[in-house]
């Protein structure tokens, strides 16, 4: 709990009390009070009119009219005044009495009218006597609780007064040591209060304090540069180019490989902004561009008259400092990995894939018309078994040929060389091609082909034709091949901005979800369907039409069929 809350809950009870006690003394003195007034003015009055009645009779014998008019005069006022139980009988019988002692005054009736004058000073004699002893003892529990009130207050302000300076004196007799022992340069002291917050907030803030004196007290200035020469020959001594820039992007730090590939000297940069640095140097300039979302794109920097490849990766450096808890950033490292042994062999083996495709077209395609001219049977007829093994043979040549054909086109891809010719091309031709190739295929599951051409005829995309073909026809063949016997597939063109989209919804068992952004990847193929291809004609295609400034993608859901979908640009 905190002292201030301490202090308030102390002193305000204290006051809550004295209010009280104060509360509860006016109210039994305005008792008493009240008491005192009604013996006054009730039971004191009727005893002195009973007192003037009594006088008023004794001169009746000597001054009868002064008297008479007397009597009267104090019967009307305690006829006014009748506070007691019997006090209105007994003031009853004195009017009776005495009017009947006006008409014939006889002792014996003075002697009733004296009766009843007694009985009513008795009856106001014993209620001032029961009054006095309700007073007393109102006046006894006033004392009572004035008294008891205020032992509580003397007990809280005895242990306010023995309690409160130690509470406060002790932590600050405590830190006064503790910062003695730190003056000393004992940096081993700490501080710890038990009780109020802000205390403990004290103790925290000096136990922080004396643990950085530590720390500055244990670290020598030999020791810090000579882990500083560890840290600088480590990085010197990497492959990869470092460049630290701390949160104002001035330059820290740049290792020998960083100086190599750019070109400058440590000299020139150190305690510059990367961005004066940018203003003459091209790649400077490049990774600042990148700087907040790296490009995933190898940087292609010609060294020493070789090309080599970098990947950019931006690490930001935070730190916890000593005593804290939040990180705070200082800065940021462009690391730039040299991968040009990983994309050498990577050309080597585009090459080499391009090559062996290249070197079995050649004898496929002879395969194949050899094939044809057995078919043909100009050397002869050819029995059922001869005609099916031909068939057979000249299936498997197709596919080696397509396998031939997509090595070729993934060589292209990877190495760049991929040649478009963008040309004013019409949607609906392009869908009608891609028809026509693969009717033959649709034909031998009995599956139909719907095209709906939902655009302007007027509507023309910028792309190259006969990739944009190749793109259909592979989404055509995937549909026919993943597609039940006797079912149908639906082609779609339709205006979405300033894009032309090409849909083609097959029926087939659909494609989990957690798999829709893997399908384009090289050599990936969905598990547990029937794979019989390379798991290149997506990736292929996912190429070809980003290379055209598309977007392509694939809607599905098991058991629900698939819709692969590319869009290209209207012209």
């Amino acid at each position: 709990m905190k002292l201030k809350t301490k202090l308030t809950l102390g002193v305000g009870l204290l006051f809550l009390l004295i209010v009280l006690l104060s509360v509860i003394g006016s109210v039994y003195i305005n008792k008493l009070k009240s008491d005192t007034e009604k013996i006054l003015i009730a039971n004191y009055n009727s005893l002195e009119f009973s007192q003037n009645m009594l006088l008023a009779l004794d001169k009746i014998g000597t001054d009868s009219a002064v008297a008479i008019k007397d009597f009267q005069k104090n019967n009307l006022l305690q006829e006014k005044n009748l506070t007691e139980s019997g006090e209105k009988e007994a003031t009853l019988n004195l009017n009776l009495h005495f009017k009947s002692y006006l008409q014939q005054p006889t002792p014996e009736k003075e002697k009733l009218i004296r009766e009843d004058l007694v009985k009513i000073m008795s009856l106001n004699m014993k209620s001032i006597e029961r009054k006095s002893d309700i007073a007393i003892i109102t006046a006894e529990n006033a004392t009572f609780w004035i008294v008891s009130l205020g032992t509580v207050c003397f007990l809280i302000a005895f242990v306010l007064l023995f309690n409160l300076p130690q509470t406060i004196a002790e932590p600050i007799n405590q830190l006064t040591f503790s910062i003695k022992q730190i003056a000393e340069k004992n940096y081993n002291e700490r501080v710890h209060f038990k009780g109020s917050e802000e205390f403990n907030d004290l103790a925290h803030s000096f136990n922080v304090m004396a643990e950085k004196l530590q720390e500055y007290e244990s670290s020598t200035l030999s020791k810090q540069l000579m882990d500083k020469k560890r840290i600088e020959t480590l990085v010197n001594n990497m492959h990869d180019a470092v460049i630290g820039l701390d949160e104002n992007h001035f330059i820290y730090m740049i290792n020998n490989e960083a100086l190599k590939i750019t070109n400058l000297h440590k000299e020139e940069i150190i305690g510059k902004t990367a961005h004066e640095v940018a203003v003459n140097n091209d790649l400077i300039r490049e990774l600042l561009k990148n700087i907040d979302h790296p490009d995933q794109e190898p940087l292609k920097i010609v060294t020493e008259n070789k090309e080599n490849y970098f990947e950019q990766d931006i690490i930001p450096i935070n730190i916890v400092k000593t005593g804290e808890k939040e990180k705070k950033y200082i800065g940021k490292v462009i690391l730039l990995r040299n991968i040009t042994p990983f994309k050498e062999l990577d050309f080597a083996k585009t090459n080499f894939i391009a090559t062996i495709s290249h070197e079995l077209k050649t004898p496929i395609a002879a395969i194949k018309m050899g094939v044809q001219l057995l078919g043909n049977q100009k050397f002869g007829a050819l029995n059922n078994q001869q005609q099916e093994l031909l068939k057979s043979i000249n299936e498997d040549g197709q596919r080696l040929l397509d396998i031939t054909g997509e090595l070729l086109n993934l060589s292209q891809v990877e190495t760049g060389n991929i040649r478009l010719n963008i040309e004013k091309c019409s949607p609906k031709e392009i869908v009608q091609t891609a028809i026509k190739n693969v009717e033959k295929l649709a034909e031998q599951k009995n599956i139909s082909i719907n095209a709906q051409y939902l655009a302007d005829e007027n509507c023309f995309i910028g792309a190259d034709s006969g990739k944009t073909i190749w793109v259909m026809n592979n989404f055509l063949s995937n549909a026919i091949k993943h597609s039940f016997q006797d079912e149908s597939i639906e082609i779609k063109t339709e205006k979405e901005g300033s894009y032309i989209r090409f849909s083609i919804t097959d029926t087939g068992s659909g494609i989990d979800e957690k798999y829709h952004r893997q399908i384009f990847d090289r050599y990936f193929q969905v598990p547990g369907e029937h794979q019989n291809g390379t798991g290149l004609g997506l990736a292929i295609s996912k190429n070809f039409i980003e290379k055209q400034n598309g977007e392509i993608g694939v809607e599905s859901s098991p058991n629900q069929g698939s819709t692969f979908y590319f869009k290209l640009p209207l012209v």
